[in-house]
């Protein structure tokens, strides 16, 4: 289902600047976490970047304006940015880079 342009709150998980849980050598170079109430098809809620913001937060209001799809796992993440936002696939790609460089993905705007 495409959800761009849905207004959503993102509860931060994974502020700026943190390590993986299980991973800590890879940090987080933008926050990330969950939209409550929508369950994504690994069965846990919704996983969202929350691009533009360059400090750590704990939850956010905004637009998705992308979607993640990962082609080698069943998970697609929300891109999450203010409403104003204008950013290109490639700077959507470089700002979740640190993390999508593991699967292959396609970028859904």
């Amino acid at each position: 289902m495409n959800n761009i342009g849905r207004k959503v709150r993102v509860i931060i998980d994974r502020p700026i600047g943190s390590s993986h849980p299980e991973y800590p050598d890879l940090i987080y170079e933008c926050n990330y976490g969950y939209i409550e109430g929508i369950i994504a098809d690994d069965g846990e809620e919704q996983d969202a970047y929350v691009i533009g913001i360059l400090e750590p937060i704990d939850s956010f209001d905004g637009v998705v304006i992308a979607q993640i799809i990962r082609k080698n796992d069943v998970e697609t993440k929300w891109v999450v940015a203010s409403e104003d936002a204008k950013l290109t696939e490639k700077e959507i790609r470089n700002a979740v880079n640190f993390q999508e460089k593991f699967f292959e993905i396609k970028v859904l705007l």
